[in-house]
C-alpha cells in the first residue's frame, strides 16, 4: 500500500465540454497554506444564513483559517442562531454586512429556495461569494446568477466538497495526463440511511434526495467528462412520505456512459459511498468516498505509478472544508483563478435537476 501526502494539483478546466482529457487545462499549482499569508493582511468574509446543511462546517473551516479569513459577522434572516459555532460573532443585517467595503467575500449558506437570489444580492453588492450546492431551485435563475458574476469580474465557488478531496484531485490528474485512457464508464454512489427529519427536509423538494446530495458526484462526473449529451432519470421510492429517497441517473456520452445512485433508504450507505472510473488503459475506484482510499490499476506504468493494480492511501484532511477556502482565498488576492467556471457550473445545475428528474424534455 503507498501512503502519500495530499495532491498539490490544481487546474483549469475546458469549458468547450471535449472529451476525456481535453477538458483540462494543465496549470498545476501547489495548495497554499495559511502559513503563506503570514506576512499578508487577513481577507474579510461575511456569512448569510445557517440553514444549510454545511453551514456550521463551513464557519467553523472559516474561523480555524486564523492567519487568512476575518470573519465580520453572521447573517441569520430567520433572526435565530443557534449553534455555539457561531459564539461571538457580531449579528448583522444582510444589508450593513453588503454596505462594509472592506468585505471582499460572503458565503451564502442560506435554505436551498433562498440560496440563489441571496447570492445575486452579494453579486450586485460587489461580493465574491462561496455558494453551497446546489445553488438554486430554478435554472435560469442560477444561470443568470452565474452568469451575472462571470460579467462583473466576481467569484462564485460552488460548495462541492469533493473537488478538494486529495482522492478526487489524483483522480483529475490522472484523466488530464490521460493515465486511463479514453474514458468508457463512471459508476458512482451517494447515499444514506435518511432519519425522519431528513425525509420531510428533502420530500419538499421536487429533486429529492439526488438533487440535494448527489449533486456532489455529479459535479465531479462533468469535471472528468463534461457536459453529457443527454440525462436518463429513474425514481422507485422505498417510502411512502412523498419522497424521492431510491433515485439513478444515466448520463449519456458520445462514447462512455455514467451511472449516478443515491439511495437515502441505505443503512450501509455511508461506506458504500464510491466514485469508480474506467476506461481503455485504467481504472480509478475511490471508496468510501471521502476516504483518501484509492485502487488504481493502470494497463502501462503513468504518473509515477506501476503497470497492474495497486492500493493508494492519501491523506485527508480532518477538515474537509479546509481546501475551498485556501483556495477561494488565493482567488479572491488575484492569485489564480477558479478552476470551474461559469459554463461548468451552468452545465452542472441543469445535469443536476435532469438527473433528481426534475427537468424533462
Amino acid at each position: 500500500m503507498t501512503i502519500l501526502p495530499r495532491s498539490l494539483g490544481c487546474f483549469k478546466f475546458n469549458t468547450s465540454y471535449s472529451m476525456n482529457r481535453r477538458h483540462f487545462i494543465a496549470a498545476a499549482a501547489a495548495v497554499v497554506t495559511p502559513a503563506v499569508y503570514a506576512s499578508a493582511p487577513r481577507l474579510k468574509i461575511g456569512q448569510i444564513g445557517t440553514a444549510h446543511a454545511h453551514a456550521g462546517g463551513k464557519m467553523q473551516s472559516m474561523r480555524g483559517l486564523v492567519g487568512v479569513w476575518d470573519v465580520v459577522g453572521i447573517v441569520e434572516p430567520a433572526g435565530v442562531v443557534k449553534s455555539e459555532i457561531y459564539e461571538g460573532l457580531p449579528r448583522l443585517t444582510e444589508a450593513e454586512l453588503l454596505a462594509m467595503p472592506d468585505v471582499k467575500v460572503v458565503a451564502v449558506e442560506t435554505a436551498i429556495e433562498d440560496s440563489c437570489a441571496t447570492a445575486m444580492r452579494c453579486i450586485e453588492a460587489g461580493k465574491h461569494i462561496h455558494l453551497d450546492k446546489p445553488g438554486s431551485l430554478d435554472h435560469p435563475s442560477f444561470k443568470a446568477m452565474r452568469l451575472e458574476a462571470e460579467k462583473r469580474g466576481l467569484t462564485v465557488q460552488m460548495g462541492y466538497m469533493l473537488r478538494y478531496n486529495p482522492a478526487f484531485e489524483l483522480l483529475f490528474k490522472a484523466v488530464r495526463e490521460g493515465w486511463l485512457g479514453e474514458i468508457t464508464e463512471i459508476d458512482a454512489a451517494m447515499g444514506k440511511m435518511a432519519d425522519p427529519k431528513t425525509r420531510a427536509q428533502l420530500a419538499a423538494l421536487p429533486g429529492g434526495g439526488c438533487f440535494e446530495l448527489a449533486c456532489h458526484v455529479t459535479d465531479a462526473v462533468l469535471t472528468v467528462m463534461g457536459k453529457p449529451k443527454a440525462v436518463h432519470a429513474f425514481s422507485t421510492p422505498v417510502g411512502s412520505d412523498g419522497m424521492k429517497d431510491n433515485q439513478m441517473a444515466v448520463l449519456e456520452y458520445a462514447k462512455a456512459t455514467a451511472v449516478i445512485r443515491c439511495n437515502h433508504a441505505d443503512p450501509f450507505g455511508g461506506p458504500r459511498r464510491r466514485f469508480n472510473v474506467s476506461g481503455t488503459e485504467g481504472t480509478f475506484e475511490i471508496l468510501p468516498l471521502e476516504s483518501g482510499k484509492v485502487n488504481l490499476s493502470l494497463s502501462k506504468a503513468c504518473g509515477g505509478y506501476k503497470k497492474g493494480t495497486q492500493a493508494i492511501t492519501l491523506e485527508v484532511p480532518k477538515d474537509r472544508y479546509v481546501g475551498e477556502f485556501l483556495d477561494l482565498a488565493k482567488i479572491v488576492r488575484g492569485e489564480k483563478q477558479l478552476a470551474w467556471d461559469a459554463a461548468h457550473d451552468i452545465a452542472v445545475h441543469e445535469t443536476v435537476l435532469r438527473a433528481a428528474g426534475v427537468w424533462q424534455d
